[in-house]
């Protein structure tokens, strides 16, 4: 009797090529002048920042490691004003490297408060401080980054709240829109029950015209809101300038300092500080 022919065996199935590890997007954090106090927030994060650390390839940071990795980035975080020949050409080189640039901070998105020298004369400045001033150089003004190049976002604060600075990169790296609220700071005032600082203890408070953002940190230890946040999205700064002259009786000198602080230099904060420079150099 014939043998049934035996079956060949099977052939092994291809070897399936290794997975390519998940590309981390980079993210750059770049410092122009300032005080650093963006940056540290965003090492403040403590615990959010290790996730963060694992979602993100933190490739260019001086403020926490030395090791740079090359361009391009996919989100450049900028920290400071353009205030010198060099910062002025730097901003254009970071602005090609990034995919998305985020203007993080009052320094960043208004000039911050060595724009106050826009109203002065820089070079008076640094004969009085400098020993050697023809050696430095520095701009005429100090501006925000969006006066040199595209900015696809902006973050205020001095400094900008960490919270807010965490929302702003997992949008970003999740392709959605920042909630970043708006609105003016009497809102977060009411939410936490705080009496008003305006009309409770006749303090000039710029809460009315102040984005929100800090918690309403100063009004909760009965201290009147400076602005530091920028203004909010409709400040009605006539209205309440105009409480400040009648009902305070302050003058426009002091309205004008009031707001030519932290983001004077910014619309329309440096419109209102011009008008009150103009109405107090009448009253001379």
């Amino acid at each position: 009797m014939a043998e049934a022919p035996t079956a060949e065996p099977a052939a092994e199935p291809a070897a399936q090529p290794a997975p390519e590890p998940r590309r981390r997007p980079r993210l750059a954090v770049y410092k122009f002048s300032s005080c650093d106090g963006c940056q540290l927030q965003l090492l403040n994060l403590e615990d959010e920042l290790l996730a963060l650390a694992d979602a993100v390839e933190i490739a260019y940071f001086l403020e926490a490691r030395r090791q740079e990795l090359p361009p391009p980035y996919d989100v450049g975080l900028v920290e400071g004003s353009i205030s010198t020949p060099e910062e002025e050409e730097r901003i254009q080189t970071v602005r090609r490297n990034c995919k998305f640039l985020v203007a993080i901070g009052a320094c960043a998105t208004s000039g911050g408060i060595q724009s106050l020298r826009n109203w002065a004369n820089v070079e008076e400045f640094t004969r009085h401080v400098y020993a050697r001033p023809q050696w430095i150089k520095s701009l005429e003004t100090a501006t925000p980054i969006a006066a040199h190049v595209f900015v696809d976002f902006e973050l205020h604060g001095c400094p900008v709240n960490p919270r807010q600075l965490l929302e702003l990169v997992s949008a970003l790296l999740n392709h959605r829109r920042p909630n970043i609220p708006t609105h003016c700071l009497c809102i977060e005032c009411k939410r936490r029950g705080l009496p008003c600082v305006l009309s409770a203890h006749g303090e000039p408070c710029l809460g009315p015209i102040t984005q929100a953002g800090c918690g309403a940190l100063c009004p909760a230890v009965g201290r009147a809101c400076y602005g530091c946040f920028g203004p909010m999205e409709q400040p009605r700064i006539g209205a309440l300038g105009e409480r400040f002259a009648q009902a305070q009786q302050r003058p426009p000198a002091e309205i004008m300092r009031m707001i030519r602080s932290f983001n004077g230099y910014l619309e329309p904060f440096k419109q209102a500080s011009d008008h009150y420079e103009r109405q107090a150099a009448q009253q001379d």
